[in-house]
């Protein structure tokens, strides 16, 4: 065991502040020289990025429904070596996950699994006394979950919170660290799906540092971490070691429209022996040299629709891979960016890749959410009955098919009331999918794509 500084930041709800909170932390025990360790619970992508804009080392996924217990425990044992201080981002309210009659997926769950304190974030903006009966709600609704505290966020003035600090100084062990003015200036942007995302530069060191201050002035950190100082198992698991052989180089899309990546699933590529290449669709004329193989995560495609569209060079280099077989794995952007037409939301039309036979078209309003389990219901990366599981979120759509052209699926999911779905588009050796795998809930996958790639040879990719 070793001892040092961990808590989870959670919400009474969604849009309560807890990431702005989060950040300012992260941004603050930094200015304080010590080395932090961010981590999110739940799907969720923009969210770590930005922690790892701040922090300078990757947050990890935690999920209580995605990965197992000992892949959670593991996880937040391994990312925590040399550090100082693990601060956990909650999703949503502290007690919402998968449904409304289990803990499943939720914040409160993964404080529990690893033990963690939680500190609530609570909106004090159209509230006084009343927060006390909120706040104690929440307390009272688990027990078992560590509740030691709370951080009101927009609060009024300095009247406004020691009347906050009254209210709340008869309730049993909880205490408060601290309330935040509202902030117009240290807003973070939201596009559709959330917030914006790292890649779009205005989580700068200023911005980070304005954070952090605001969080020293109005946080009673040295209280904080006094209160939060935890014992977590000493990582015991062997060094991970990589496969022996030449590394596969395998080109991952990444810039401003394709960023939704779990570290995890770059982490599983590497350690199966794949040479992560970078890659951007955006700007890069050519594929990297000599890949074997090319993987798309999501992002946000359909706001660099005209970008992604007069880059045919790039288009045309990632057809020419797939129809000369090369492996390629792409979700949810990804997907949309290899189909023939992108439709955004204004009705502008623009030609993509064209490897698959439909169209993708932005709906006005959210079109999928909620976490899925895959079956595999023919070979690609994973065996067939082989399960992963994954997540799906997005406001796009299939749209107009080729006549004439009829694509395969791989996939089997349970859609309503258990009616079985055909997902997973599959062409040639190319797969994609509206979910966001989480590798880590099956890394036979991770296995299965970089052998895949290893085994795409030279002479194939003469053709590109």
């Amino acid at each position: 065991m070793r001892s040092l500084f961990a808590f989870v930041v959670a919400g009474t709800h969604s849009g309560v502040g807890k990431t702005t909170i989060s950040l300012g932390i992260m941004a603050a025990l930094r200015q304080r020289g010590l080395k932090v360790q961010p981590f999110k619970i739940g799907p969720d992508f923009i969210d770590p990025g930005l922690h790892a804009k701040v922090c300078g080392v990757p947050s990890y996924n935690l999920d209580g429904w995605m990965l197992s217990k000992d892949y959670n425990r593991q996880s937040f044992q391994k990312n925590l070596r040399e550090k100082d201080v693990a601060v956990i981002e909650g999703m949503m309210g502290l007690y919402d996950g998968r449904s409304g009659v289990t803990e499943d997926g939720s914040t409160a769950e993964m404080a529990k699994l690893l033990g963690l304190p939680v500190i609530l974030v609570v909106d004090a903006s159209a509230m006084a006394r009343s927060a006390a009966a909120m706040i104690l709600g929440y307390r009272l609704f688990d027990r078992r979950t560590n509740l030691i505290g709370v951080i009101f966020n927009r609060v009024a003035g300095v009247g406004h919170l020691n009347y906050l600090r009254d209210a709340i100084a008869s309730l049993p062990m909880l205490e408060c660290f601290g309330g935040i003015p509202t902030r117009n200036d240290l807003k973070i942007p939201e596009r559709h799906l959330g917030l914006a995302v790292a890649q779009e530069g205005f989580l700068d060191k200023r911005f980070g540092n304005r954070l952090g201050r605001l969080i020293q002035d109005h946080v009673d950190l040295d209280r904080l971490l006094v209160s939060t100082r935890t014992k977590v198992a000493a990582w015991a698991g062997a060094t991970t070691r990589e496969l022996a052989g030449d590394k596969v180089p395998i080109a991952v899309a990444s810039d401003r429209a394709f960023c939704f990546y779990y570290p995890d699933n770059l982490d599983l590529l590497t350690c199966a022996g794949a040479k992560i290449e970078r890659f951007s669709p955006i700007h890069d004329r050519s594929l990297p040299s000599r890949i074997k193989g090319i993987y798309m995560g999501g992002g946000y495609p359909e706001l660099f629709a005209r970008e992604l569209s007069r880059n045919q060079s790039m288009r045309t280099a990632i057809r020419h891979f797939i129809e000369a077989g090369g492996p390629v794995y792409t979700e949810c952007g990804g997907l949309m960016y290899l189909s023939q037409t992108l439709i955004d939301c204004a009705r502008r039309k623009y030609p993509m890749v064209g490897a698959y036979p439909f169209t993708t078209k932005m709906l006005p309003q959210l079109k999928a959410l909620g976490y899925r389990e895959v079956l595999a219901a023919k070979k690609t990366f994973m065996a067939p009955e082989e399960k992963i599981r994954g997540h799906e979120f997005h406001y796009s759509e299939l749209h107009g098919f080729l006549p004439g052209r009829k694509i395969q699926t791989a996939y089997l999911m349970e859609g309503p009331n258990k009616t079985r779905i055909r997902e997973g588009y599959h062409y040639k050796n190319c797969l994609g999918s509206y979910v966001h795998l989480h590798f880590g809930s099956n890394p036979e996958f991770a296995r299965g794509f970089v052998a895949a790639c290893r085994s795409f040879t030279l002479s194939e990719q003469s053709l590109v």
